[in-house]
């Protein structure tokens, strides 16, 4: 197994530890350390694909793997987010229906073409991940104490995640804009 997909393979198993910290109150600065397991995640995600695309170790087992970590690592920040009430299960289900359909239509078209991820599915994917680490750096602050002055974090978060939930919608709309000819009603 090659670096990228070492780095892959790391961020699926990190997300047990975030969603650990995320979720377990009991554990001092829970938020801090969440956002520590989460950033760095994140991190991989962005190295993975660097070191692959840069040294040709491009495979088809991180062509797989890869979109399908970043999909289990948000999923499972917004998931918590629900539970913690820090998002709108609405703006989350949006978000989770987005990703089972630009992943049913790429299954649909494997067989004739490579769907890559276009600049509104990275925008979605960068905002997001930039939303929950905002979302985490908030709550840990307020956790440790800093006070916000009357400025809700809450909806302040909440805002960030349907602001996430709209540019997937947008993202959505245009890999079936795009690839609407694999989509054949028909067959």
């Amino acid at each position: 197994m090659n670096l990228p997909n070492k780095l892959t393979v790391l961020r699926v198993l990190m997300v047990p530890f975030f969603v650990l910290f995320a979720l377990c109150e009991g554990i001092p600065q829970h938020f801090f350390w969440a956002l520590l397991f989460f950033a760095g995640a994140s991190i991989t995600d962005a190295l993975d694909g660097h070191i692959a695309r840069k040294n040709n170790l491009i495979t088809d087992f991180g062509k797989f793997l890869d979109p399908l970590a970043d999909k289990i690592l948000v999923m499972a920040a917004l998931i918590c987010f629900v539970e913690l009430r820090f998002a709108s299960s609405v703006a989350v289900m949006i978000i989770i229906a987005r990703e089972f359909m630009v992943t049913g239509l790429r299954l649909v078209a494997s067989a004739n073409v490579v769907i890559p991820a276009g600049i509104w599915g990275k925008l979605k994917t960068a905002f997001t991940m930039a939303a929950v680490v905002l979302i985490l750096f908030m709550q840990g602050l307020s956790e440790a104490g800093f006070a916000f002055g009357g400025f809700d974090i809450n909806i302040a978060g909440g805002i960030l995640v349907w602001i996430a939930a709209a540019l997937t919608v947008i993202s959505g709309a245009q890999y079936l804009w795009a690839y609407r000819k694999y989509i054949d009603p028909k067959k």
